[in-house]
């Protein structure tokens, strides 16, 4: 109700209004055109495609002074298309983890120095994990989060650790950035990372990174449960078999042609490898 409430902004109203009608259009539209077809001042519509052209929305063609769609607006569509892809590929595998292991599934990405969560299978019964579609988690404390930034290349991982920072959520939390670098190379050798209730005291997970044809990682992967349920007698069998669904949702999303500029990090051949192994 609040949102419904919530007055819009004009300025970026009328911009999607310019960007609406110009994907109605095969050949682009001029200025004059597209003041015509909004009613709106000259002024006005010329300020607002000129700020869109300078952030790469559109482009203005020289020779006919038509505005049409620039390669910034391609690049956002393939992320989205690349996500949902990724996200319904993803699903069947995420629920036979899930019913084979009795335990709570995760499928994240990387977005804006965080662990962003786009898929999640909760089997019936069970305590529930809060965590939902969206959520934002912090990447130095939580699986997902640890399997998405471990291989990124050193000043990535450095600029990752300086804008988002290291919060205490607990004692267990890892806020000392050579201890956390150094889980990281743990995680690279053994080809998954661990959350033992460091976000939350009372849970432990378990998560893996998915990797492009490429050797990027693309998204990351997660059991989560309990410290009942997920133990250290545990770790090693259900990281195994995390892994394998890692491995193999990885060569079904190569089949659907997952476009590698989704990718997040840059892993080495050798650490690829690294990640394929069993425990």
């Amino acid at each position: 109700m609040a949102a419904l409430n919530t007055q819009s902004v004009p300025a970026l109203d009328r911009a999607l209004t310019l960007l609406e009608l110009l994907a109605r259009s095969k050949a682009g539209l001029t200025l004059p055109e597209l003041v015509q077809q909004t009613r709106l001042p000259k002024s006005s519509v010329h300020c607002l495609l000129v700020t869109l052209q300078r952030r790469g929305y559109l482009y203005r063609n020289e020779r006919t002074s038509r505005y049409l769609f620039g390669m910034k607006l391609v690049s956002l569509a393939n992320c989205a298309i690349s996500g949902i892809k990724l996200r319904d590929q993803a699903m069947s595998f995420l629920r036979g983890l899930m019913h084979e292991t009795g335990l709570t599934t995760h499928l994240a990405i990387l977005e804006n120095q965080e662990a962003v969560l786009i898929s999640k299978c909760e089997p019936a019964g069970t305590m529930r994990v809060a965590t939902w579609i969206g959520k934002q988690m912090d990447v130095h404390c939580t699986s997902l989060g640890k399997a998405l930034i471990a291989y990124c290349a050193p000043d990535d991982l450095d600029r990752i650790l300086k804008e988002h920072g290291l919060p205490r959520h607990n004692d267990n939390t890892l806020c000392s950035r050579k201890k956390l670098k150094e889980e990281l190379a743990r995680v690279v050798e053994r080809g998954y990372a661990v959350d033992d209730e460091e976000d939350e005291l009372g849970l432990r997970c378990i998560g893996v990174p998915v990797f492009s044809m490429q050797g990027r990682v693309i998204a990351s992967i997660s059991l989560a449960g309990t410290t009942g349920q997920i133990t250290a007698d545990n770790i090693p069998s259900l990281a195994a078999r995390l892994k394998e669904t890692a491995q193999a949702l990885s060569q079904s999303l190569a089949q659907e042609l997952l476009p590698d500029g989704a990718a997040l990090c840059t892993v080495p051949a050798a650490n690829a490898r690294v990640s394929a192994r069993t425990v």
